[in-house]
């Protein structure tokens, strides 16, 4: 793909030498099949494990930032320069056709940011009750969370401030941006890993999600054990 790049992915990661060949066996499929030119970057803050080998094994060019997935994604939007935004968690499997879907989006007047559906790997019937009722939240509040690969202009994640420090950064950011024009829904699926709500419990994770929900909707403050796996 030639010319100067439509979209910028920036992909936030610290110790996901696991997660992360599928994250880019899927990201090098919709390459192949995207209309537009891309470029990738990786924003590592302090990784300790083998995860730099691989992204540059698999061509992927890396930086590093501070501590914390704000900080990382706002560092990484900063050094690419494609109009478009897509936040790509490391554990999330984009689409093929998810570059075509994006561009068509972008070029929609008044385009502002977007995301996908959301599913989990695996059959765990309870996983995909809650994928689907995370759909639905986000489809009314307008909203999405990380993992459902948000997009935005450029512009308008500039204008938002980018991504606030501290938890929820991804609800916040999108509570910005909806004040400047509606969201776009892909309708494909994106794909992440279960591993985290597996390993802590499929209903108490759930719970705290809804926790997390809740303590933010209200104003409270958000406790600092909810989040002591985030990265």
């Amino acid at each position: 793909m030639t010319g100067a790049p439509a979209i910028a992915v920036v992909v936030p990661f610290v110790d996901e030498a696991a997660a992360l060949p599928a994250t880019l066996a899927a990201l090098a499929s919709a390459l192949r099949a995207s209309p537009v030119a891309i470029e990738v970057v990786a924003v590592d803050s302090g990784s300790r494990d083998a995860s730099r080998t691989v992204l540059e094994d698999a061509g992927v060019r890396t930086i590093e930032a501070a501590r914390g997935r704000a900080a990382q994604m706002n560092a990484g939007a900063r050094a690419t320069a494609a109009p478009v935004l897509l936040f790509l968690h490391a554990d999330t499997l984009l689409p093929a056709d998810a570059f075509a879907a994006i561009a068509g989006a972008a070029r929609e007047p008044g385009f502002v940011y977007g995301g996908f559906r959301h599913r989990f790997d695996g059959d765990d019937r309870r996983l995909a009750w809650i994928s689907r009722l995370h759909n639905f939240r986000c489809a009314k509040a307008k909203t999405f969370y990380g993992d459902q690969a948000m997009f935005c202009a450029r512009e308008a994640f500039e204008r938002a401030g980018g991504f606030p420090d501290g938890p929820v950064e991804d609800i916040v950011l999108c509570q910005r941006l909806r004040t400047l024009g509606e969201p776009a829904f892909i309708d494909r699926e994106v794909v992440t890993s279960a591993r985290k709500f597996v390993a802590m419990g499929v209903w108490r994770s759930f719970a705290r999600v809804l926790a997390i929900l809740v303590c933010h909707r209200a104003g409270w403050p958000l406790p600092r054990a909810f989040f002591t796996d985030v990265r």
